[in-house]
């Protein structure tokens, strides 16, 4: 294994002489930019054998590095081992950045090579003015790996299907009217959309193309007198192509998407440059003026509208029971000695499965007991998997994809005896992430603003996480979705009525242990006040928050409050769907602390 990601990397390299290439950058995205992306496209885990959803490879003839955030420092260091690719840490001091790796490698007048499709326009613009410093310039490169991956995945070829109005709220009629509404208030004739999330809410489509995402590999213009599908031909049903025609979308082929904008005689042309590949932006028809900006779709979609939100209230008490059912059975199966990181995935997988419009996982569960929970996006593997023991932290993420809604929970959950430092821990995450449940805030506030709240207890002890607190969800769509957020970087998105966004403070130890609460939220209004209207957060997620870690005299009276209260709505919105034996379960595990 180790010696064929070698023999990978010296196969690029093969490459690089006859074009003239000294350094090839090889992203972890899609033509879309996607975060999660379908096998076709996994391009930097073929080349480094790195498998977390994060990280971008660059190879130079005589050297080769990886870069990654903190959630996978850990998982990195194994997987790199021996394979001759040097593992950079992202946002530590010491760590260099690509553009200064490269800087110190090549030499003035040489060229960085890169597929077009895979990076941002934002991205090929930043990389062209800080290389330009150094006198290296940007090479708009295809895709070398075409000719030397030999059992690359095919293009995704799945079919599309219609989201049903009952569960979508609103009409793609009435999307699209939006949409151009929004783009006549500032002058703009047509938008391009990149951005598979945004494409299938517009047109109430769904897919199977991304695991756990359910989107359909597509591009989407919309112009003030029409709308233009660029899809494969074969993901097109009767069905759908029937859809369309009715919606008066009309049809391209997904190959052809450039072919036809060097050809878009429209006057103007929004574009997100931080959404859109270069290449596309590229095939721009030069006579047409291209506005940069973000698509008015980010913010229209995050804004759920009333049945969006009866429905993810709906999801949340299916996926409650779900989950009650499986912590049950957890609390009573650790001590046989037989259960595993693995065999519980699959096993709450089942509890999840068995629940009314059940569409599969909204991403990968995360199961990391004891010092797994402290690799931030731990994936147990039948390498690496480990047989639970009653003592000690077992942190779990997982979620659900229902037709009404898309779920995403992390509860730590103590399988017996703990110490004195991860009981602390607990609580001090607990502490923030109350906090930021309890928040009110004025109408205008960023999630930057608030992100504090959740840290504050713990850096008072000099601990930090470096990943967001708070990122938004979609609706039967992606589990990571913006435009808001929040985290200690700047976002100019407000939050607004409508938004779901988690709340997920953690801590992680390496070689001891990892704790994180999250919940989901949902930003609702709180009145009038002083200087206008206030908001606050709503926490829909249902499921009880293990307080066995608990330190009690370490909360406040008003903390002690909210989870009693929380316990309580969890209980009375779970338990008619539980059997005896399971209320019985809950009302212990939801009694007041």
């Amino acid at each position: 294994m180790k010696q064929s990601i070698k023999e990978r990397v010296h196969a690029l390299r093969m490459t690089f002489h006859p074009n003239s290439i000294k350094a090839f950058i090889i992203p972890s995205t899609d033509p879309h930019l996607s975060e999660y992306v379908a096998p076709h496209w996994m391009s930097r885990e073929w080349i480094s054998g790195f498998t977390g959803s994060a990280g971008t490879a660059v190879i130079l003839m005589d050297k080769a590095g990886l870069w990654t955030d903190s959630r996978y420092f850990l998982q990195a260091t194994k997987e790199l081992e021996g394979s001759g690719i040097t593992l950079y840490k992202e946002m530590l001091p010491e760590t260099p950045s690509i553009t200064e790796f490269l800087c110190q490698h090549l030499k003035p007048g040489e060229s960085v090579s890169i597929d077009g499709k895979m990076f941002s326009v934002q991205q090929v613009e930043q990389m062209k003015e800080e290389l330009a410093a150094h006198q290296l310039q940007v090479d708009i490169f295809g895709d070398p790996l075409s000719s030397i991956w030999k059992d690359r995945p095919a293009m995704p070829d799945s079919p599309a299907f219609i989201y049903d109005i009952k569960y979508a709220g609103k009409s793609c009629e009435e999307k699209i009217s939006a949409i151009r509404t929004e783009l006549k208030k500032k002058g703009i004739y047509a938008l391009f959309i990149s951005a598979l999330d945004e494409i299938a809410w517009t047109l109430n489509l769904r897919g199977n193309d991304v695991h756990c995402n359910p989107v359909i590999v597509s591009y989407l213009l919309i112009t003030q007198d029409e709308v233009t599908y660029f899809i494969s031909p074969e993901k097109v049903t009767a069905e759908v192509e029937t859809y369309l025609k009715e919606r008066q979308i009309g049809i391209q082929k997904y190959d052809e998407v450039e072919t036809f904008l060097n050809s878009f005689p429209g006057k103007n042309i929004l574009i997100d440059p931080r959404k859109t590949n270069y290449s596309i932006y590229s095939s721009i028809n030069p006579q047409c003026s291209i506005l940069r900006g973000e698509s008015p779709v980010a913010l229209l979609k995050a804004i759920r509208n009333e049945q969006e939100i009866a429905g993810i209230h709906a999801a949340m008490q299916r996926d409650g029971v779900a989950l009650v059912k499986f912590l049950k059975w957890l609390e009573e199966s650790v001590s046989t000695g037989k259960e595993t990181e693995l065999s519980i995935d699959k096993k709450l997988h089942e509890f999840r499965a068995a629940q009314l419009l059940y569409m599969g996982e909204s991403f990968d569960t995360i199961a990391g007991y004891k010092e797994h929970g402290a690799i931030v996006h731990y994936s147990a593997t039948p390498e690496s998997d480990v047989t639970l023991q009653p003592r000690g932290f077992l942190l779990l993420d997982s979620g659900a994809q229902y037709l009404d809604g898309t779920t995403d929970i992390t509860r730590t959950i103590a399988l017996g005896e703990l110490t004195e430092e991860e009981k602390t821990d607990y609580t001090l995450i607990l502490k923030g992430h109350i906090a930021l449940a309890m928040a009110k805030f004025p109408a205008g506030t960023r999630g930057a603003q608030l992100d504090v709240l959740a840290r504050m207890p713990i850096w008072n002890h000099r601990m930090n996480f470096l990943h967001g607190t708070g990122h938004g969800v979609g609706h039967f769509l992606s589990v990571h979705e913006g435009p808001q957020s929040i985290r200690m970087n700047e976002n100019p998105v407000i939050l607004q009525p409508g938004m779901v966004t988690s709340n997920e403070p953690g801590v992680y130890k390496a070689g001891s242990h990892g704790i994180r609460t999250e919940n989901l939220t949902l930003v609702c209004k709180d009145g009038e006040g002083m200087f206008g209207e206030y908001l606050k957060f709503k926490t829909i997620t249902l499921c009880p928050i293990c307080k066995k870690g608990i330190i009690k005299e370490m909360l406040t009276n008003e903390e002690i409050e909210w989870l009693n209260n929380y316990h309580q709505t969890v209980y009375e919105k779970l338990s008619p769907d539980l059997n005896e034996e399971e209320k019985v379960w809950l009302q212990e595990a939801t009694a007041s602390l």
